[in-house]
């Protein structure tokens, strides 16, 4: 941003302004790719690798820079792999080559990955992509760089997206029709285009190390995870999808409100822009069932340049969702978050907890735009319900982290108004007591008088005498009284003693 736009930003949203100033001032980069010590793993030094970064860069502004930040060599591998799946991506979705062309292209596009100095240059002049596949021996070039096992993995992944794809392509160029029919068919898309895409970076993290080995394994929360960004890109990019002549909303969904042809959809009449919110409605219930799976697959995750690298972009999606929906402009252009939104998320993806309140958040202000007159109502109320539910399992609300900015290492106290906090203590107290009365017991049983236990009950620091019997109680009271008495009557004796008159 520009000084008069960030002049503009403080007089007219401060809260906004402050948030950008803090980003730009506090928020370090992890990492520097063009470092001399980071080009062992970054690849930095060859022309080859350059090239890729600079790729990356024109191709995604949003996933570069947190592909950068990823440790290792697990960075560039992300990045050569999310650049072999944008080059597929490109061609299906260039409409000026022809079905007979794209079809075999596509099938055996994952040959073409271990074929030094292939290139395509059939690609319209006017797709956005299209110097990508112009230059792709330089891409080729640098897979030949990866392990066996990495290269392997994109390989399959790739194969297997771009079969899906090139069915799909083939299905709508048959009909004649643009789009997909069902909501199976929507899912079984987003699977192919994004799913696949989870379960390869879900592969990748397990054969660096820096994940568990049995993360590679979840393929259900993998492909949750890439179907839920792909479904938000498609509903927020529904105006520039159909000036460009596609279309991935489902034909079920606008068709049961009224729409034949989904451009019908931009008209802002108040009927045709009523119907066109519900649409989007229920576009958007389909997108946020996919959510707790998100925050399954985010909790599972032990390195933390991986942790941000899958959390940022989930939780810039949620934000997206909530901003565009019952959003009238969502027919009329591409819908995007702030960049103080964005910052602040960026700044706070920072552990699985507060992933969670974020996604929680989002769901209560999609639910407080709902509307009762929309059909979707009660099941929007429901799914964001779910997530409210999953927050409060996971992360109950009474339970306060003392130190925010350390979740692993903080101490937690309870919330002293939520009755949760009272049956906690209690529970806490008895198993402290528990605990204490245990450890008793074993020392009687070992025939030890005195026994070593802290105030916790778990048989560290302090002394803790037996329970004494009725009469020992007794003889202690009566001794204490006759020894209160007699230093009284000692006191009284003095004063009379030396106070006497003579």
């Amino acid at each position: 941003m520009g000084a008069s736009s960030m002049l503009t930003l403080l007089l007219t949203r401060p809260n906004e302004f402050r948030t950008l100033v803090q980003y730009y001032l506090w928020h370090e980069k992890k990492r520097d790719i063009t470092d001399p010590r980071e080009h062992v793993t970054s690849g930095y030094d060859r022309p080859s690798m350059r090239r890729c970064w600079e790729f990356l860069d024109l191709t995604s502004r949003s996933f570069s820079s947190v592909i950068k930040e990823l440790q290792g060599d697990l960075a560039r591998i992300i990045c050569l792999y999310y650049l072999v799946l944008r080059a597929l991506d490109t061609i299906e979705d260039d409409m000026t080559i022809p079905d007979s062309t794209k079809q075999p292209l596509m099938r055996t596009f994952h040959t073409r990955l271990t074929q030094p100095g292939w290139s395509f240059t059939g690609c319209g002049p006017s797709e956005k992509d299209r110097q990508l596949l112009v230059e792709f021996p330089t891409l080729i070039t640098e897979l030949s760089h990866l392990s066996p096992a990495h290269l392997n993995i994109i390989i399959d992944i790739t194969q297997h997206m771009a079969v899906g794809m090139a069915d799909y392509a083939h299905l709508a160029h048959k009909s004649g029709k643009m789009g997909l029919e069902t909501m199976e068919d929507f899912d079984l898309y987003c699977h192919y285009v994004a799913g696949l895409v989870g379960e390869g970076l879900s592969r990748i993290f397990a054969e660096s190390g820096k994940e568990a080995e049995w993360l590679g394994e979840q393929t259900a929360l993998s492909s949750a995870m890439g179907i839920f960004l792909q479904k938000v890109n498609i509903l927020r990019d529904f105006r520039e999808d159909v000036d460009d002549g596609r279309l991935f909303w489902p034909r079920q969904i606008y068709t049961s409100y009224g729409f034949d042809d989904p451009k019908d959809m931009c008209r802002q009449d108040p009927e045709n822009a009523e119907k066109a919110l519900w649409a989007l409605s229920a576009m958007t219930l389909d997108t946020l069932r996919h959510a707790p799976a998100c925050l399954d697959y985010i909790s599972l995750l032990r390195n933390q340049s991986v942790f941000n690298f899958c959390a940022i972009p989930q939780t810039m999606a949620m934000a997206t969702l909530a901003v565009c929906f019952m959003n009238p402009l969502v027919f009329q252009r591409n819908v995007k978050i702030r960049k103080a939104e964005a910052a602040r998320l960026i700044m706070n993806s920072t552990n699985p907890r507060d992933v969670a309140y974020m996604f929680r958040d989002y769901a209560r202000v999609i639910h407080s735009k709902s509307l009762p007159s929309d059909p979707s109502f009660v099941r929007i109320s429901v799914a964001c319900a779910k997530l409210e539910q999953w927050c409060e399992h996971h992360f109950p609300a009474f339970v306060l982290l003392t130190s925010p900015s350390s979740v692993a290492g903080a101490t937690t106290s309870f919330a002293p108004r939520d009755a949760r906090s009272r049956i906690q203590t209690t529970l806490a107290k008895r198993e402290r007591q528990r605990k204490m009365d245990k450890r008793i017991e074993e020392m009687r049983t070992n025939g030890r008088s005195n026994i070593n236990v802290d105030g916790n009950g778990d048989g560290e620091g302090g002394y803790a005498q037996p329970d004494a019997t009725m009469g020992e109680m007794l003889l202690y009271v009566g001794g204490g009284f006759f020894l209160v008495m007699g230093v009284s009557l000692a006191v009284i004796w003095v004063v009379l003693r030396f106070t006497k008159d003579d």
